[in-house]
């Protein structure tokens, strides 16, 4: 938990974490280590949830050969090559749910990757987030190389390492995607 006791200014921090946030695809090779990628871990497992279901489960990666073999089988996933660690988050879709309620799934494993990001962000490590769901074609060698059992479906693959710079924060900012009060 967050020392709320100390005189940092959390906001200012978090937004310039959140501003400061990059897709990262250029990495140093430098191997990540257990311990960053369990930060990783716990942030993403402190997403909010639709009804508290949390359905994600994680797989955390560092040896060199799942890298290559998840970088050689997914399109615009080649940043693996040179990241030190990926993190795959995943759903577990044989949760029950309440009946005549939607899966939220998707929506909470967004969640878990944004929060995955913007903590690598905080730790001074990249990180960038590779779709996998919904593409059949990008789920197939997820869940071979990975062995995933059929109740797990492969969500995103989030490469991590530590960045060379070339990757900088964009200004997505637009005004024109603003409407105030109503359309």
């Amino acid at each position: 938990m967050i020392d709320m006791t100390s005189k940092s200014n959390y906001t200012k921090d978090f937004l310039n974490i959140l501003h400061a946030r990059k897709s990262v695809r250029h990495f140093t090779g430098k191997a990540v280590t257990r311990k960053q990628l369990e930060v990783l871990l716990k942030a993403g497992m402190a997403a909010p949830s639709g009804r508290n279901e949390q359905p994600w489960v994680f797989i955390a990666i560092t040896e060199r050969t799942v890298l290559d073999q998840l970088a050689d089988d997914l399109p615009n996933a080649g940043m693996l090559y040179q990241a030190g660690g990926a993190v795959v988050v995943c759903a577990d879709i044989s949760l029950p749910i309440p009946e005549g309620k939607a899966r939220l799934w998707s929506q909470d494993c967004s969640a878990a990757t944004e929060n995955i990001l913007l903590a690598a962000e905080a730790m001074n490590l990249g990180a960038v987030w590779t779709a996998v769901h919904p593409y059949p074609d990008r789920q197939y060698p997820v869940r071979k190389i990975l062995q995933l059992p059929e109740n797990i479906v492969p969500f995103s693959v989030i490469p991590v390492g530590y960045p060379t710079g070339e990757d900088q924060p964009k200004d997505k900012f637009d005004i024109r995607k603003i409407h105030w009060g109503k359309w």
